[in-house]
């Protein structure tokens, strides 16, 4: 399966996918990304993503949680350890939530 391939089930409503809805196991993300579930683990407890889980527990990783991974794995092949890619992870999240703000203040500049 590939993020291509996301069950209907992933669709917003409103004929779009939501990318932040969890829909491929362990396994799978597993395979996509060529590293082992005990790696996509680590990176859980490290903190570095939160994968939606079952009423069973099962985690289920969106395609957002997937691009994230890629990001994490190019970090390590930069040199960066677990704890230096949650720094930049969440520097890279503060940085995209401001420029949303900073959109949003000019959007209501304009229309004022």
């Amino acid at each position: 399966m590939t993020v291509a391939d996301a069950p209907d089930e992933n669709a917003a409503g409103d004929g779009t996918a939501d990318p932040s809805r969890g829909v491929y196991g362990i396994s799978v993300v597993s395979d996509l990304l060529g590293t082992g579930v005990q790696n996509l683990r680590a990176y859980e407890r490290a903190g570095l993503l939160d994968p939606d889980r079952t009423s069973g527990g099962t985690r289920r990783y969106s395609p957002d949680d997937v691009a994230r991974l890629r990001r994490i794995q190019r970090l390590l092949t930069d040199g960066l350890n677990l704890t230096g890619i949650a720094r930049v992870l969440d520097l890279e999240d503060d940085v995209a939530d401001l420029r949303r703000r900073l959109d949003e203040t000019r959007d209501v500049e304009r229309e004022g």
